[in-house]
């Protein structure tokens, strides 16, 4: 959500912008006989020899089950420098800020499920929208992310970064939990794998209560299930899996710092308490891996349906007072997609090679998407009403050789063509349009020396834009307009270093740059596509884990970025929202007889909230900590602690124009805000079985 002070209800707007527990590993652009040992106390993939740039790594399912989460997209949280927040009801997509953005809802960041899309383009709430709530994390089995643009197997949404979370196949021993907390919260999860007809019947159900702090009760009924049927292993075999999820909630939003310091709003109140949503998705995906000789065929493929219904009201009573400026988004989305490649390794003038070839192809129908006048959730005016097919094909090709023992390249090139097809409620809005966009890739990576490399990348990317805004000429309110660029390109680069050179240590280090030639933006909430600037994003980060003993792990991330318009504007060139520091400390204790132990701290700055960086928001800190006792050897017990310090900050901050009653009808600029949650305890209970 990136709100304007400048424009009327733009509250979310759509930005038209290695194998887990294998003892050897290998970066996807490396010959075989260059794969190195990577394993560091089960928790990183992450290695000296196993990546092509200083950013990219992978998460694994130890380090996850051993730290606690208030919210399933804090999953995304593992990525260093990642922060995941929530602006509304937690059956909402989260907020994600990276790499100096303010993602939205996951625009310019592309996130999948077993080769399965999670973000939705052309959404109802926001094009990139990202919704990680109908995973169960008890079954990820790790994550894989890369940041930036250099990779030729990532295309739309993944300018700043990708992460590829894998389920398991198998589990080691089934189980059962049952978690209670303040608020009303309860979740239970009962998950088990089995031997069936010559493969492994896995299945994981969650059910999920939460009231939440709020002064009107949040109400989440969510409702998560999995089964998953596999043979052979990740690297020759295949796996078809179904997976259903069901949540609808009551929202608390952000609310104006007056009306709490007025005392018309507590700060856990609601001003408009019919806000809320309902939403579903269900999905069928089968993946398949056959490895013969030096060859690697790959195979994807799925089909997704989802709903959403979403009643939000940020402004109140500015643009309609009488009945209020509640509306709804909604949409019902079919989604389908392929993805397919064949590697293969050879050498040429004594060169070792690792070739790849490629072809990703998506279809998204939506009927219909749609943005309503609502009071109390009941409809009293259409703002508009489409009907999108939208579909993509990308064709990709890469060659890694080992020139010499210490120098490796990665070339890649990948060609994106897009279709869009929209039939609009609002006379003028309907049409075809096309788009093609060519992004070339390049990484260096030079060493070990002294268990040290070194890398250098570069790699132009895209993102798409809203398929309404690619074929709108008027405005809901009748006023003309011209269709934005389908598809924007975006170029990256990065110095990196990795490092094992102190014993138990593990520290990366990149400088990195990224610019887009247009943030381009749909405004899902009023309805209008409103075109921004070209911008310049460029930081620095520094990843460390640190291995102290077999049983004690030290995490500690930073980041620091400048995010600026490059085209000046008297308005300002701060780009509103854009996060500038973020820091991380986490302590994992294991093994300590019957106990264990986690805590994590995180940390993100102030951000300006207006262009002219007049206005900015509050910095926050939040500390979660964790304290678990094994029973015996089937019953674990854990208490897990949030907002350990009981902080008065906010998740989210906005600046922008609204209206309570009894205001001049203009309106009152202000701050508006979504409080963290204070201080709460879940306390789980596990069997294993």
């Amino acid at each position: 959500m990136h709100l304007r002070k400048s424009k009327l209800g733009a509250a979310c707007q759509l930005a038209l912008l290695c194998m887990a527990g294998q003892a050897v590993a290998q970066s996807d652009g490396a010959p075989a006989d260059e794969a190195r040992t990577v394993r560091v106390a089960g928790h990183y993939d992450n290695a000296v020899g196993t990546s092509d740039a200083a950013s990219q790594g992978v998460i694994t399912t130890d380090l996850i089950v051993n730290r606690p989460a208030l919210r399933t997209g804090e999953l995304l949280e593992f990525v260093p420098g990642m922060i995941v927040t929530q602006h509304s009801g937690d059956g909402k997509a989260n907020q994600y800020f990276l790499r100096g953005f303010n993602l939205d809802h996951g625009t310019d960041f592309a996130t999948f499920v077993d080769g399965m899309p999670v973000n939705m383009r052309t959404h109802a709430h926001g094009h990139g929208y990202s919704d990680l709530n109908f995973l169960i994390p008890e079954l990820v089995q790790r994550i894989d992310y890369k940041k930036g643009p250099y990779y030729a197997g990532e295309g739309d949404f993944a300018s700043a970064g990708a992460a590829r979370i894998r389920l398991m196949d198998k589990l080691p021993q089934g189980t059962a939990s049952l978690s209670v907390g303040q608020h009303g919260y309860t979740r239970g999860v009962l998950a088990d794998a089995f031997a069936a007809m010559r493969g492994t019947l896995l299945y994981g159900l969650e059910l999920n209560r939460n009231d939440g702090p709020w002064d009107s009760p949040e109400r989440v009924r969510k409702y998560s299930g999995v089964l998953r049927y596999s043979q052979g292993t990740q690297d020759d075999g295949f796996s078809l899996t179904g997976m259903a999820y069901k949540n609808s909630w009551n929202s608390t939003d952000q609310i104006p710092l007056r009306a709490v310091e007025s005392g018309e709003a507590g700060r856990y109140g609601a001003l408009d308490p019919s806000d809320g949503g309902d939403t579903s998705r269900y999905s069928l995906a089968y993946a398949m891996r056959k490895r013969s000789d030096n060859r690697l065929f790959e195979f994807d493929a799925y089909v997704i349906r989802s709903q959403l219904d979403l009643y939000s009201n940020f402004t109140y009573f500015l643009a309609n007072p009488g009945l209020g400026d509640q509306f709804q988004q909604s949409e019902r989305r079919t989604v389908a997609g392929v993805n397919t490649s064949v590697s293969w390794q050879t050498e040429q003038a004594g060169f070792a090679m690792r070739n790849k070839l490629g072809v990703q192809g998506r279809y998204d129908k939506l009927s219909p998407v749609g943005l309503y006048g609502t009071e109390e959730r009941v409809r009293h005016s259409t703002v508009r009403e489409d009907r999108v097919r939208e579909g993509s094909v990308g064709l990709t090709a890469e060659n890694s050789t080992q020139w010499l023992p210490w120098l490796r390249s990665v070339a890649g090139v990948r060609y994106d063509a897009y279709r869009f097809n929209v039939a609009s409620s609002i006379a003028g809005n309907s049409g075809k349009a096309n788009d093609g966009i060519t992004s070339p890739k390049l990484s260096l990576i030079v060493g070990p020396w002294s268990k040290t490399e070194f890398f250098a990348n570069y790699g132009k990317g895209f993102h798409s834009n809203d398929a309404r805004g690619t074929t709108q000429t008027r405005l809901p309110d009748g006023s003309a307009s011209s269709p934005v660029t389908p598809l924007v390109p975006t170029k990256g680069m990065e110095l990196g270093a990795r490092t094992e050179w102190l014993p138990g240590l593990q520290s990366s280090l990149a400088l990195w740059r990224l610019d887009i030639a247009s943030e381009l933006l749909f405004v899902g909430d009023a309805g209008e596509t409103e075109p921004s600037r070209a911008s310049r994003r460029h930081g620095i980060e520094w990843n460390n884990h640190y291995i102290a003993a077999p049983w004690l792990l030290f995490d500690l991330d930073l980041a620091a970025s400048r995010s600026r318009y490059t085209q000046s504007d008297p308005a300002g060139n701060f780009i509103p929202g854009s996060i500038d520091k973020v820091a991380s400390f986490g302590v994992t204790l294991t093994d300590q007889g019957p106990w264990s132990a986690a805590f994590h701290l995180r940390y993100f700055g102030p951000r300006p909230l207006v262009e002219d960086n007049s206005v900015r928001s509050a910095s926050t800190t939040l500390a979660y900590a964790r304290l678990g006792y094994q029973l015996n050897r089937q019953s674990r017990v854990s208490l897990d602690v949030f907002n350990l310090f009981d902080k008065r900050a906010s998740d989210i901050d906005y600046y922008y124009t609204s209206r309570l009653p009894g205001e001049a009808a203009e309106g009152v600029e202000d701050r508006h805000f979504h409080p963290v949650e204070p201080r709460s305890v879940r306390l789980t209970l596990a069997y294993a079985f």
